[in-house]
Order: structure tokens, then C-alpha cells, then sequence
């Protein structure tokens, strides 16, 4: 099973999970134990504007035969876990509480099971009272763009 750092080195993105727990996501296990299983590796990870518009994530997956489909491509529903992902965190670190409520992808090849890697470089491209919409792309390692992302986050009001 390939290892995962347990705590980010990324600077801006280990400020950013704690300014998560400053903003009530202390009891969260962050990252999630899925990030983890999956291999996640965070490579970059910018905060934006001061409303989080413009933040932007980029983190690395292993490909692993466990996530394959029979034809031995990465399963569809693997790769949706995988832009969950990183998805759900860079909503959370933009504009804190949020959850996903529609996640919208658009598989454009395979994954193959010789691919040692992928790439997701996701960017919040909207932030409103209410909602956060994050755009994603996940990318082979010869450049080639395998799935598109969209997704809409709500922003849960604090009591």
C-alpha cells in the first residue's frame, strides 16, 4: 500500500487546516482517513482573496490496482472519490463550514493501470452568501486532462 505524509508539508495548506480548526472544524478528522487511503499527497494549495475566491488545491493520487474496473482502468467511482477529495477540503478552507451538495463529472479517457499517477488541480471559481462552486481537472502524467469536475458546495450557517 503506497504511504501517505500524515501531516501536510505544504505551508499554506497545514495554515489552512488550522484556521479550519479555529473555525469550529476541530473535532474533524483532517485530512479525512479517505485522503489517506487513497494516497492522497498534497503538492500546492493557495488560500485566494479574502472570500476564498480563486483558492486552488493540487494533490497527487497513486494509481492502484485496488481502485481498478474489470477492463483495468481506474473505476469511475474511484476517480469521483478522488476529486471528493480534494473538492470537499478546498470548500472547506475557502469558506468554512461547507458541504458538497452536487458533484458533476465529465470523463473524457480512461485511466490506464500503467499510469503510476494523476494529478486534480481544483479552483473555487465562485463564492456567494450561500454557495461555493469549485472546478476541477484531473490530469495524467503526460499532460493529458482525463476528467473534468464541477462542483457546488453550500455554506452551512453556524447556529
Amino acid at each position: 500500500m503506497p504511504t501517505c505524509m500524515s501531516t501536510p508539508t505544504n505551508p499554506a495548506f497545514a495554515a489552512a487546516l488550522q484556521k479550519m480548526a479555529a473555525q469550529g472544524a476541530g473535532g474533524l478528522k483532517l485530512p479525512p482517513p479517505v485522503f489517506h487511503e487513497m494516497g492522497a499527497e498534497p503538492l500546492d494549495y493557495s488560500p485566494g482573496d479574502a472570500d476564498g475566491r480563486g483558492a486552488s488545491m493540487r494533490v497527487r493520487f497513486p494509481v492502484q490496482e485496488r481502485w481498478q474496473n474489470p477492463m483495468a482502468h481506474m473505476q469511475g467511482g474511484a476517480i469521483a472519490m478522488a476529486m471528493d477529495n480534494v473538492i470537499g477540503p478546498l470548500s472547506y478552507m475557502a469558506a468554512p463550514p461547507s458541504s458538497t451538495t452536487q458533484l458533476q463529472l465529465t470523463y473524457l479517457c480512461p485511466i490506464p493501470e500503467d499510469a503510476e499517477s494523476f494529478e486534480i488541480a481544483a479552483r473555487v471559481t465562485l463564492v456567494s452568501e450561500r454557495q461555493v462552486i469549485i472546478d476541477a481537472e484531473l490530469t495524467l502524467p503526460d499532460g493529458t486532462v482525463a476528467t473534468l469536475a464541477r462542483a457546488t458546495n453550500v455554506i452551512v450557517r453556524r447556529r
